[in-house]
C-alpha cells in the first residue's frame, strides 16, 4: 500500500516554504518538502535531545554566558535551589546570558537559559515563576513540538537533512539556524496557558510564593509594547495582562 501523508503535515510543509517558493516549485521539490515535514514530525525523543544539545551549544557559543562568580549566576543558583533538577528524566542545566534582552527559554534536553535583562526586571519570586513556566513547556512536551517545527522550517529553507532515524551531527551554522528558529518561535495560546498552570502548580507543590506569576506577567505586559522581535517571552499569546489575571484568579480561588 502506498504511504500517505497526513493533511496537517502537508499543510505545514506548504506554509513553511512560502508563497514565492511555491511559484517555482516542481512536483519533486514539493515531495521533498512533504517528506521533510513528515521526518520532523516523526523525530524521536532521542533525536530531539541530540538536536537540542547541539542547538543549545550553538546558542551558548553565540551569547555571553555569565561565569560562575557573576552576580547573575550566583543569584540564579539561589533562585533555583527549590526548583527541579531533572525534567522528564533529563538533568536540568541552568545558565544566564548576559544581555539586556528580556527572555528565557528551555529545550527538551533540559537546557534552560535565562537572560540577565529578565533578572534585572524581576524579583526572585517572579523569576521563579517564569522559570517554572519554561520548565512546564518541557515537561508538557511543548518544547519537543517546537523543535520539530523549527527543524521543519530550517530544512524547508535549504538546510541539509541531518536526521535519519537518529539525529546526525549538525554543522555549526545549521545548529545555530535551528536554535534561532526554536528560540524565536511562539507557542500556542493553549500551550502558554498550560505552562502557566504548570508553574503555578509546581510552585504550590514546593510551597513557594506564587504571587510572582501575577506581578511578573504584569511587568511583561508593561514592556510588551516595546518588545524586541527576538523576545518570544514578550510576544505572548494570550497577552501578558490576561495571563496575570488568570493567575490572580487561581490565587483568589485557592486552587
Amino acid at each position: 500500500m502506498p504511504k500517505t501523508f497526513p493533511l496537517a503535515a502537508i499543510a505545514l510543509s506548504l506554509a513553511l516554504v512560502g508563497c514565492e517558493t511555491m511559484k517555482t516549485m516542481d512536483v519533486s521539490k514539493l515531495s521533498d518538502v512533504g517528506g521533510t515535514a513528515m521526518k520532523a514530525m516523526s523525530l524521536s525523543d532521542g533525536d530531539i535531545a541530540t538536536m537540542s544539545d547541539q542547538s543549545c551549544a550553538a546558542m551558548d557559543q553565540k551569547n555571553q554566558v555569565a561565569p560562575a562568580n557573576s552576580k547573575y549566576t550566583v543569584r540564579l543558583n539561589q533562585v533555583i535551589k527549590s526548583m527541579p533538577t531533572t525534567i522528564n528524566n533529563r538533568p536540568a542545566n541552568y545558565k544566564v546570558y548576559v544581555t539586556k534582552d528580556v527572555n528565557a527559554w528551555a529545550m527538551a534536553n533540559g537546557c534552560i537559559r535565562v537572560y540577565s535583562g529578565l533578572m534585572d526586571l524581576m524579583n526572585d519570586d517572579e523569576l521563579r515563576g517564569v522559570i517554572g513556566h519554561e520548565i512546564g513547556h518541557v515537561a508538557l512536551g511543548h518544547s519537543k513540538a517546537r523543535m520539530q517545527t523549527a527543524y521543519a522550517a530550517s530544512a524547508a529553507r535549504g538546510l541539509a537533512s541531518a536526521v535519519g532515524g537518529v539525529a546526525g551531527q549538525l554543522s555549526q551554522s545549521q545548529a545555530g539556524d535551528l536554535a534561532e528558529k526554536f528560540v524565536n518561535a511562539q507557542f500556542s495560546q493553549s500551550q502558554e496557558s498550560a505552562a502557566d498552570g504548570y508553574s503555578f502548580d509546581l510552585l504550590g507543590e514546593r510551597k513557594l510564593e506564587r504571587k510572582g506569576l501575577v506581578t511578573g506577567f504584569q511587568k511583561l505586559a508593561s514592556l510588551s509594547g516595546g518588545a524586541s522581535s527576538g523576545s518570544s517571552l514578550l510576544s505572548s499569546h494570550p497577552p501578558s495582562t490576561e495571563r496575570a489575571a488568570a493567575m490572580q484568579k487561581r490565587l483568589d480561588s485557592g486552587k
